[in-house]
This record gives structure tokens, sequence and C-alpha cells, in this order.
């Protein structure tokens, strides 16, 4: 894929998640955005961690933070983590098999899609890795929710 096709689909990415906070309600992106940019700054992290022990490779500038993980971070990542926990909040279970539904999409279908589309590929994580790689964090997200919430309450 060429790079300009790249940064159009990066785009497309980030303006179609964050358009879709338009049906949101501000109150909703006030309670809900703090735990979902900090469970964004872990997956940033995290990623540099992935990067370096080449769990995944994107074929455009594969070193290249922004044309490659930063869209998807700052677009489905963050705000779907906001849309989960605005239909799950206050029941865990049900938050846990949406969290583990959507990563599995994304660690099963997607990113064969991303595959064939020449955006990026899993080197040496298999496609269960990748989804316990996202997952892990559904509880800490849920967890850094509570704590919100709870201490708004003081």
């Amino acid at each position: 894929m060429s790079l300009k096709n790249q940064w159009l689909i990066n785009i497309a990415i980030v303006l179609l998640s964050w358009l879709s906070l338009s049906f949101f309600g501000k109150r909703n992106i006030k309670r809900f955005l703090p735990a979902s940019v900090l469970i964004v700054l872990l997956e940033a992290f995290t990623v540099q961690v992935g990067k370096k022990r080449k769990w995944w490779t994107f074929f455009n500038k594969p070193s290249s933070y922004i044309t490659g993980e930063l869209p998807f971070n700052i677009g489905p990542f963050l705000v779907g983590s906001m849309w989960i926990l605005k239909w799950t909040y206050g029941n865990f279970k049900q938050f846990i098999l949406l969290n583990a539904t959507v990563n599995a999409f994304f660690a099963f279908i997607l990113i064969k899609l991303m595959e064939k589309l020449k955006v990026a590929k899993l080197v040496r994580f298999n496609n269960f890795n990748f989804f316990l790689y996202f997952f892990y964090k559904a509880p800490l997200l849920y967890a850094l929710q509570y704590t919100i919430e709870s201490k708004k309450k003081f």
C-alpha cells in the first residue's frame, strides 16, 4: 500500500471514530474520557515494547508510531473504550464480555484484513497473543473508571 493511501486510511480511522462521539453526549464524554485517555497512554507505552520485540509490523514506515499505531490508539481504541464504558459501566460481566468480543474481532478478523490490505501484520504474536495483548487492559480500564467515579462522590 502506498504511503498516501496509508495516510488516507489513518485519517479515516481517526475521523470516523471521533465522529461517532457526536451521538455520545457531552456529559458522557466528560465522564468516560479520563479513564480512556489513561488506558491509551498505557497502550502507547506497551506499543513501544511491542515494536521493540517485533510483535507486529506495519508495511509503510514500520518504525513510525505516528503512521502506524497512533491512529488506532487515538481513534478506535480511545473512542471504543469510551463507548464500551458507556454501554456497560455498572455491569462488570457485560463489560468484560463486550470487551472480549471487540478485542477478538480486532485480533482475529480485522488483523487479517489489515494484512491483506498491506497495512500491518503480526510477526512474533499469533492472533490469540494479540487478543490477550488488548484484553488485559479491560479490567484496568474498568478499575480506573471505578476509581474516578468513587473520587467524584467525595
